[in-house]
């Protein structure tokens, strides 16, 4: 005979009732029934799962062991129970399994929390990357359902002949300096105050470095070397005053640097979300838009407060 969950069932059971005849009650058997049900347990298991006495019924060591893998073998089949009753109350309407990838500096984060929040059945999985060119082949090609990502300007969006594009948000392009530094200061900073000036931003396949540099020409300026880096390193270099960096609107801020506007909004950076016009999921992508939306939004309320998105 092979060990079945109702055999574990039925040996907690007669565990948490003290006796069979109450344990009986409680698995609405008859406690004959129980019994032979028991010896044949036992008999699969090589030993006595439990002692019987004036008091009822004790676990022998056997039966402790037993209990022991009941206790985290029937709360993980619970457990995945109710997750397939949901991932099968979720499968026709495309949230069973969301795949969404994302850029550096997109609200991701929030969008998954909300999405979340509005389907807890569905699962969703994120993936990051710093090429915009990767983020939007993957969603062509199936690997993922959308993609969250960013571009300078009117720039048009990677794969626009495969994917469907909205827009989430558009944004000035700020910068990040030193705090104290001499490019802070009450007002914007203009781009002729930059000339010289090393700067630093994170990897990435879009045009961004190339706006910023023909911004610079166009204002009398010449930008120095770039610093190619992660974004935590970004900010130290800012904050160390050896570089400035360039940022989007819904940065938290850090310590040791702020958040200057530049004049005359040069730079704008718009957030998209893109989706395969025939793919499972495009049903839901109004859906998705909208929390992407949202999600934007509290992203930049959080940092400035009453601040509406470029439309």
């Amino acid at each position: 005979m092979d060990l079945e969950l109702r055999h574990l069932k039925a040996i907690r059971a007669i565990h948490e009732a003290g006796s069979l005849t109450k344990a009986a009650t409680a698995l609405g058997l008859a406690q004959p029934a129980l019994s032979a049900q028991l010896k044949r347990i036992e008999r699969t298991l090589g030993g006595p799962l439990f002692e019987r006495g004036r008091q009822g019924v004790r676990a022998t060591a056997l039966g402790e062991l037993v209990l022991q893998r009941a206790r985290v073998v029937l709360p993980a089949v619970h457990g995945l129970q109710q997750e397939a009753a949901q991932f099968a109350r979720c499968a026709g309407d495309g949230w069973s399994a969301l795949r969404i990838g994302g850029g550096y500096g997109e609200p991701l984060g929030g969008l998954v929390d909300r999405l979340a929040a509005l389907h807890p059945g569905a699962r969703i999985s994120t993936h990051t990357s710093w090429s915009e060119e990767e983020l939007a082949a993957s969603v062509a090609e199936g690997r993922l359902d959308f993609a969250l990502i960013g571009t300078c300007g009117s720039a048009t969006p990677p794969a626009a002949d495969r994917l469907n594009w909205q827009p989430v948000a558009a944004d000035p392009v700020r910068l990040l300096v030193a705090a104290g530094g001499p490019l802070d200061r009450p007002g914007p900073v203009g781009l002729a105050e930059l000339d010289g000036w090393a700067w630093t931003a994170v990897p990435g396949d879009g045009c961004l470095a190339d706006c910023f540099a023909a911004a610079c020409a166009r204002a009398g300026c010449v930008s120095g070397p770039l610093y190619e880096t992660d974004a935590a390193s970004c900010v130290h270099l800012a904050r160390v005053g050896r570089a400035v960096a360039l940022c989007r609107a819904t940065f938290p801020g850090a310590a040791g640097v702020a958040v200057r506007d530049l004049a005359g909004t040069p730079l704008t950076w718009r957030h998209l979300l893109g989706h395969r016009p025939a793919g499972a999921t495009a049903g839901i992508a109004p859906v998705v838009l909208e929390q992407a939306r949202a999600a934007y939004t509290e992203a930049l309320d959080a940092v400035r407060p009453g601040t509406p998105a470029l439309s």
